[in-house]
């Protein structure tokens, strides 16, 4: 036993041994294997680096070659630029010597004719002289044989001339002006006449009382209720007087406004379908009324801005533009007045080639006054200004508004075809109602006023009624007297005539000298 592990133990420290000898022993070989490799990669590295220097030395050399090439080609063409540029500049230089000859004999030229000239101006400055004093001579024996001097032979031919001149200016103005009176007034008649035809409304004159039919006779006996309550009632809270007469099934209502008129009927409608008449319905049915009808005056006033194709319009003004719907004047309906003067006036914007809208617009506002001509103090003129200034309606339709009756002169075609629309509607026939004889009356008593008065040779009412124009007698009346005079006739008008609005009073007081031709 102990002899195998000896056996086993110098096995084992054999191979352990032999062991370590391999591994030395592969050190060493694979030392000798690296150097041998070593030497190998050195010699190839130098036989590159060799190659490398000998490839740089030759392309060194190319690179010299072409070099020396190119410095040859840039330095032959530099060469040749220069020898062109000289060549350029040689030749301009001749050029401008042959510029400088040329303009040397021109300004030598310029010279010898200058001196010419100055010689020609010294023999005309002469002449000049010599025909001065000539001239001077010959006005001196002028001056003696007229009798006249220079300047009062001027001023004669110069007014004789001013006289001629005058004369010629007058005839042809004459001619001009009845020229063109002639054909503005057939041109005028033209436009008014299409305007009318294209604008044909009906007239229907307004009273001011209403007619309300009822059921029965019984049916006034609960209108006027038990001592009187219902009716004192209604009369009270609309402001309407209701007659009740003997006319069968009938209730006559009169109010001087009809806007009160109309809500009184309105209201006794509603309450005569309704049957219960008595003060507290009958309170209820007029405020109900008041509504009613403030509601169609708004409507009534957007349907005329839209009949009119007017657009951009305050509603306020919208407003009282419905309000017209209950406004008459002598029997005609302000709104449908309004309306027609609107249409006409546009119409004859469009022929005069104007603005038609603005035309439609002025129309259409002209009698807005006359929305409140009772509740404000004030002509419906001066109110409608005021309002049309209060909502920012622009200078052209406030003046058209204030000169449609002429109380101021109008200045703008506007304002021109405004009066033209108005007076065509006013005096359509039908379309006011006045008795004739009224009428006649007043105007008549106009103008004895007038007439009363010493010094007036003639007086004329015109604009049914609101202008009367009055001529004096120069002989008589001073300048410095007419406004006297008209001032007493306008306080003798107010005192002793009555009148709607206001009249204007035109005196006038001219000279006149005629003579003949023979």
């Amino acid at each position: 036993m102990t002899a195998i592990l000896t056996a086993l133990t110098a096995a084992v420290v054999s191979g352990i041994l032999f062991g370590v000898i391999a591994f030395f022993l592969g050190i060493r070989y694979r030392k000798k294997v690296a150097e041998t490799e070593l030497g190998s990669a050195e010699e190839e590295a130098k036989r590159i680096i060799n190659d490398a220097i000998k490839a740089g030395e030759v392309k060194q050399k190319e690179s010299l070659v072409e070099a020396k090439d190119e410095i040859h080609r840039l330095r032959t063409e530099a060469d040749r630029e220069l020898k062109e540029r000289r060549a350029d500049v040689q030749r301009q230089e001749r050029r401008l010597q042959q510029k400088e000859e040329s303009l040397d004999k021109k300004l030598s030229n310029l010279e010898k004719k200058e001196d010419t000239l100055q010689e020609k101006i010294k023999d005309a400055e002469q002449q000049l002289e010599e025909a001065e004093t000539i001239k001077r001579h010959q006005f001196e024996m002028l001056e003696k044989i007229s009798g006249y001097t220079a300047e009062q032979a001027k001023d004669y031919l110069i007014t004789n001339l001013e006289n001629e001149l005058t004369h010629e200016k007058a005839v042809k103005i004459s001619a001009y002006t009845q020229q063109l009176k002639d054909e503005s007034e057939a041109l005028a008649r033209s436009i008014i006449s299409q305007a009318i035809q294209r604008c044909a409304a009906d007239h229907v004159t307004e009273a001011t009382v209403s007619v309300v039919p009822l059921p029965s006779d019984e049916m006034k006996g609960r209108i006027i209720g038990r001592e009187g309550r219902n009716i004192r009632t209604l009369e009270t809270l609309t402001g309407v007087d209701l007659i009740i007469d003997d006319t069968p099934e009938a209730i006559t209502l009169s109010c001087f406004d009809p806007v009160k008129r109309e809500v009184a009927r309105l209201s006794l409608e509603k309450l005569i379908a309704d049957g219960r008449i008595h003060p507290a319905r009958i309170e209820e049915m007029v405020v109900k009324s008041q509504r009613e009808v403030e509601q169609k005056i708004k409507q009534d006033g957007e349907r005329a801005v839209l009949e009119t194709g007017i657009h951009n319009i305050h509603p306020e003004l919208v407003r009282l533009i419905g309000r017209l719907r209950y406004r008459t004047s002598f029997g005609q309906n302000i709104l449908d007045h309004s309306r027609e003067v609107a249409h006409i006036a546009g119409i004859m914007a469009s022929e005069l080639g104007l603005d038609p809208v603005q035309a439609r617009r002025a129309g259409l506002l002209h009698d807005i006054g006359k929305a409140l001509d009772h509740e404000i103090e004030g002509s419906h003129i001066e109110i409608g200004v005021d309002i049309a200034r209060k909502y920012k309606e622009n200078k052209n339709i406030l003046h058209a508004i204030e000169a449609h009756h002429g109380d101021v002169e109008a200045t703008t075609v506007l304002a021109c075809l405004i009066q033209a629309a108005d007076a065509i509607s006013a005096a359509r026939p039908g379309a006011r109602r006045e008795n004739i004889e009224n009428y006649i009356k007043r105007l008549e008593k106009l103008e004895a006023i007038a007439n009363s008065f010493e010094g007036v040779e003639k007086s004329y009412a015109i604009q049914a009624g609101r202008e009367i124009r009055i001529m004096l007698k120069p002989e008589i009346v001073r300048d410095e007297d007419i406004g006297v005079v008209a001032r007493e006739i306008v306080k003798k008008i107010e005192e002793e005539l009555d009148y709607p609005g206001q009249i204007k009073v035109h005196v006038i007081r001219e000279s006149r000298i005629i003579e003949y031709a023979k």
